[in-house]
Order: C-alpha cells, then sequence, then structure tokens
C-alpha cells in the first residue's frame, strides 16, 4: 500500500478540515460522537464506585483489585475499537457525500467486522508498550522506578518523592516526541484498517511509514493545535465569566441551565474535530483523492 508524503502545510489544513467536518455534517457526526461518548464513559462508571469506596474506607485497593479494574477497562477500552472505526466510517460516507447515520458507528459489530478491528485494538497497545519500553530504556529506567515509588506511595497514603530523577527532562521531551509520531501513527493505521479494510499488520506497517514520512507537517499540526487551544481557552474563560456574572444578577440555576448543555456539546464538537483530523490526516496520506460528492453524480 502507497502512502504519500505532504508538505508542512498539510498539518494546518488537518486542523480546519478537522474543524469543519461536524459543521458541514452536524447530524451523523454530533449525533455518533453523543453514543460513542457514552459507550467510552462507561468503564468509568465501573471502575470509579470501586476507587470512590476505596478513599471513602481509607484503605488502598488490593493488587488483586488494582487487577481486576485495569482488566475490565482494558477489555471494555478493547470493545470500543470496532465503534472507533464505525465513526471514521461515518466520517467518510458524510465526507464523500453517502447517507451516513449516527447509528453507522456499530455497522462493524453488524458486519462481522468487529474481532479484527479488535485484535487491531491488541496490537496497537501491544506497539504503545514497546515503544514505551523504548523510551524508558534510552533513558535509563530512573524516570520508571521514581513512578513506581510516587504510586507506592499514594496508595500507602504517603507523600510521593520531592526529587525528579535523573533525566527527567529528556524522558518527557522524547515522550512528547513519540506522542507526536504516534498520533499520525494512530490516525493512518485505524484509517486502513476500518475503511481500506487492511490486514492489521499491513494497516500497522502502513501507519509507521505514512508516520516517518509526515514528521514535518505533524510538526505543523501539534503547533497550530496549541494555539488553537489557546485561542479556545480564552474564549471559554471569557464565556465563564460572562456566566458567573449572568449568576450573580440573575441566578446561578439558569446559569446551570445553560452551561450544562454547552459543555456537553463543547465535549461532543471535541470528538468531532479529532476525529475529523484523523480521517483527513489518512486521506492525504493514504487515502484516494475522490471529490466529496462524486458518489452521488455516479449514481445518477
Amino acid at each position: 500500500m502507497t502512502t504519500r508524503s505532504r508538505g508542512p502545510s498539510a498539518g494546518f489544513g488537518w486542523l480546519t478540515k478537522g474543524f469543519s467536518v461536524g459543521f458541514r455534517h452536524p447530524k451523523p457526526l454530533l449525533g455518533g460522537a453523543a453514543f460513542l461518548a457514552v459507550v467510552c464513559l462507561l468503564p468509568s462508571l465501573i471502575t470509579m464506585p470501586l476507587q470512590f469506596h476505596a478513599i471513602n474506607a481509607g484503605t488502598p485497593l488490593s493488587p488483586a483489585a488494582f487487577g481486576w479494574i485495569m482488566a475490565v477497562s482494558m477489555l471494555l477500552s478493547l470493545l470500543t475499537v470496532p465503534l472507533y472505526a464505525g465513526y471514521l466510517q461515518v466520517v467518510d460516507a458524510a465526507e464523500r457525500g453517502l447517507p451516513a447515520r449516527a447509528l453507522d458507528i456499530f455497522k462493524p459489530y453488524r458486519e462481522g467486522e468487529a474481532l479484527r478491528l479488535i485484535g487491531y485494538g491488541l496490537a496497537i497497545i501491544v506497539v504503545y508498550v514497546a515503544m514505551f519500553g523504548i523510551v524508558i530504556a534510552a533513558t535509563g529506567g530512573g524516570v520508571a522506578s521514581w513512578y513506581m515509588q510516587a504510586f507506592t506511595a499514594q496508595a500507602n497514603h504517603q507523600p510521593p518523592p520531592t526529587a525528579l530523577p535523573d533525566g527527567f527532562g529528556l524522558t518527557i521531551a522524547l515522550f512528547m516526541v513519540l506522542g507526536l509520531f504516534m498520533m499520525g501513527f494512530y490516525a493512518i493505521s485505524l484509517g486502513q484498517v476500518a475503511l481500506r479494510r487492511r490486514n492489521v499488520f499491513g494497516a500497522i506497517g502502513d501507519g509507521m511509514i505514512g508516520a516517518l514520512k509526515n514528521v514535518l507537517p505533524l510538526l505543523v499540526f501539534a503547533l497550530t493545535s496549541i494555539l488553537a487551544w489557546i485561542a479556545v481557552t480564552i474564549v471559554l474563560v471569557i464565556v465563564i465569566m460572562l456566566l458567573a456574572l449572568l449568576a450573580k444578577l440573575i441566578s446561578s440555576w439558569l446559569v446551570l441551565v445553560v452551561i450544562v448543555p454547552f459543555y456537553i456539546a463543547l465535549f461532543l464538537v471535541m470528538f468531532t474535530v479529532m476525529f475529523g483530523v484523523m480521517y483527513h490526516l489518512w486521506r492525504d496520506v493514504c487515502g484516494d483523492d475522490s471529490v466529496t460528492g462524486m458518489a452521488p453524480a455516479l449514481a445518477a
């Protein structure tokens, strides 16, 4: 499978297209994001009561309980991978002018594609752990031992270590570079396995090669995303200040009625933007060059 290399400006294009895709197709994408968000929150509904019970009891979780929580969380996260693929298929259909419905995110389960996509999720976990291990090994393992000390101290209700380990700054820098690479890798590989029906190992190989070929546009995307996030944060601060003023002048209940739907809408828009960026990143690197709206013309 051929992977293309794009220029630096492509990173900015991925961000702008990611923002615009939800506004151009609000019904299927925001609806699909709502279903996906509910499913993604299910693991928390199972694990959080156990954690709150341990906090209220004043006793740390036993290793067995912690292991069960991690196992259940991992299992449920693997079961959501087909829904990620289904949502990407909804984005693809909407962008090509094909019929798209919010409930189509469950199509991989209906069409028997779930096991292959769950296998892809397992392979991705292995890749992430391997990359994480490579970074830790390259920096001497000091950060890993420091983290385990901090984790043990928290579990035993003791103060965490105050001194940072040697190589902490280098490790953080390497993790930032790794995160940038893995973002491109995940978008491309998920697009291949969900939209091109590639086998798991072929999709992972395409993701690796495609991300390596497009490190520069990925860097531009990261920088423009930071700037966009700063702008969004400023707007949110202004909105929150205005709502606080309204709460003093009118009623705090009225503000609550306004702010809860606002936060839900913001959460759904973030989902839509994230998958819109992933889709257009994949399409630039591995997808075809067909024009949106071509399908209706062919059907006619």
